[in-house]
């Protein structure tokens, strides 16, 4: 049977000292810690081999900016005044982004101007790609014109979007081992 029903004035039932409430007060943070230990050294794993990436890019580039120069010339997309700016400044990005990525300071701010360059390099590939341009991209060094059976776009293309991929992880989960953000955050 039922005890007998509140009324104004008794005291509020006890609750036991040992009891917790059975929703956490802030399922964000819950929901951080229920992050599998294996996605940050996945991510360790991503955020290195896209550092190799961009630093292989920059180092093949830095050596010849005039060459450089002429791979953006041969995508004929930028007006002449942009080439040399871009074609003399893209190495050096593309270091920054390695070094960035290899220390982990600014993970995901990385990822995400990497996820524009990526997006910027595809859409180049396929404007050449669709004008009829027989070019080589350009984006391990070298570039510039070629014979249209020394083209290979779509592999271009499709390497381009397994980068992207990776850089798209880092932005999804840009906590990693051994990087500056994680020391930082501690």
């Amino acid at each position: 049977m039922a005890g007998p029903a509140a009324q104004p004035g008794d005291p509020a039932p006890a609750v036991p000292e040992d009891s917790t409430p059975a929703v956490p007060a802030d399922p964000a943070s819950a929901a951080r810690r229920a992050v599998p230990a294996w996605t940050a050294w996945l991510g360790t794993a991503v955020r290195l081999g896209l550092a190799v990436v961009w630093g292989w890019a920059g180092l093949a580039k830095i050596a010849d900016p005039a060459e450089a120069a002429q791979a953006v010339r041969a995508y004929e997309i930028l007006p002449e005044g942009l080439v040399k700016p871009v074609g003399y400044a893209l190495p050096f990005l593309e270091l920054a982004l390695a070094l960035l990525l290899v220390i982990g300071l600014g993970v995901r701010l990385v990822a995400g101007v990497s996820t524009l360059l990526l997006l910027t390099f595809i859409a180049g590939i396929a404007s050449a790609w669709a004008r009829g341009i027989s070019i080589d991209c350009g984006c391990f060094g070298g570039g510039g014109h070629v014979d249209a059976s020394q083209t290979e776009y779509l592999q271009e293309i499709l390497r381009d979007t397994g980068f992207l991929l990776l850089a798209g992880w880092l932005l999804w989960r840009p906590r990693t081992k051994f990087s500056v953000d994680g020391w930082l955050a501690s």
